[in-house]
C-alpha cells in the first residue's frame, strides 16, 4: 500500500526557518509531527503482522478442536470498530486555518521589516562621510542637537563636555 501524506514530503525544519516561525505555532507544527510520526510508526507496524490465521494448523497441533473451533468462530464474527474521525478532520482543518493565519501575519511582519531594512541600507550606502556634513545638515537630521545646544547657551555655558578633552584647547592659538 503505498502511504500519500503531505507530512511525509515536509521538510520541517526548512518551514520553520524560512517562514521565520515562532513561539505557538511552531510548538503547534512540531506536536503535530510527533503525532503524524507515532500514528505512521504504528501503521507501519500493524501492517507487517500477519492478517491470516492458519486454523487447520491448530487443530492438528491442540487435542481440543472446541476451543479452535470458538476461536475461529469469533475470528470470522469479529468486525473491527469503526471510527468517527469528523471531530479530529475539523480540529486539523482549524488548526491549518490558524497555522494559515499566523504564518500569513509573520510574512506581513517579516515583509515590513525586510521594507525598513532595505530603506536603512540604501540610506548608509548613499550616505556622505561625517566629516563632509554641515553643522546644517547634521542639525536638520537630528533636531535635538539644536535644543541642546540653545540650552547650554541659554544656562550660560558655551563649552561642550569633552572637546577640550577630544580636540584640545582652542583658545590658546
Amino acid at each position: 500500500m503505498a502511504t500519500r501524506s503531505a507530512a511525509l514530503k515536509l521538510d520541517w525544519v526548512k518551514v520553520t526557518t524560512s517562514l521565520g516561525l515562532r513561539g505557538q505555532t511552531v510548538a503547534g507544527l512540531q506536536a503535530f509531527k510527533t503525532r503524524n510520526e507515532n500514528a505512521r510508526r504504528k501503521v507501519q507496524l500493524l501492517q507487517e503482522l500477519p492478517t491470516t490465521v492458519d486454523f487447520a494448523q491448530y487443530r492438528s497441533l491442540l487435542k481440543n478442536q472446541a476451543i479452535v473451533d470458538e476461536i475461529e468462530k469469533r475470528f470470522t464474527a469479529f468486525k473491527p470498530a469503526s471510527y468517527d474521525v469528523s471531530r479530529q478532520i475539523k480540529a486539523i482543518e482549524a488548526f491549518e486555518v490558524e497555522a494559515v493565519r499566523n504564518a500569513e501575519a509573520t510574512r506581513e511582519k517579516v515583509g515590513l521589516e525586510l521594507k525598513d531594512l532595505e530603506k536603512t541600507l540604501t540610506n548608509i550606502e548613499t550616505a556622505r562621510p561625517f566629516e563632509d556634513l554641515t553643522v546644517d545638515e547634521v542639525a536638520a537630521a537630528e533636531p535635538s542637537i539644536d535644543e541642546k545646544t540653545a540650552k547650554l547657551v541659554s544656562k550660560g555655558r558655551w563649552d561642550v563636555p569633552g572637546y577640550k578633552e577630544k580636540f584640545g584647547d582652542l583658545s590658546v592659538l
